[in-house]
């Protein structure tokens, strides 16, 4: 399975707004792509999408920008990536058909909704905060290794 460019960037922006929400700030798309060096016109259609479907919010003005629509808690990394991963929602086509529905029906029963299902089931078990909370015992540790 592969994750696109905008699906990576999405799970890389939402741990950055996770980081910043705990003091109450709006992010912006320009501070995200300057921390992270992601194109910010990239990252601009990214958050479109991801306001689009209910995930985040946005502010207008000076101290505008973007926040969670629920918090980090409740919203997972299925959520992001079917936001912007138009393949999780596509269902896997006839692959021979009527030509003979047995080996039809064993691959979509036995092969494809069970990807489906262990993806969806995979990816709904991890919460952004999970994601977040990940990213702060990485930098602690590589802190202590680093002896800073």
């Amino acid at each position: 399975m592969r994750i696109s460019v905008k699906g990576r960037y999405a799970l890389a922006a939402v741990i950055v707004i996770a980081d910043r929400q705990a003091s109450g700030a709006n992010v912006t798309v320009g501070s995200i792509s300057t921390e992270l060096g992601i194109s910010k016109i990239y990252l601009e259609q990214v958050f479109a999408q991801l306001k689009k479907t209910g995930l985040l919010t946005s502010t207008k003005g000076p101290k505008g920008g973007y926040q969670f629509a629920r918090p980090a808690t409740a919203i997972t990394a299925w959520e992001v990536l079917s936001a912007l991963e138009v393949s999780f929602a596509d269902k896997t086509e006839d692959t021979v058909g009527d030509a003979d529905p047995g080996i039809e029906m064993a691959l979509r029963e036995k092969v494809y909704e069970p990807i489906d299902a262990a993806l969806e089931a995979a990816l709904s078990g991890v919460t952004v905060q999970d994601l977040y909370d990940y990213t702060l015992s990485q930098r602690t540790e590589q802190s202590y290794m680093m002896g800073l």
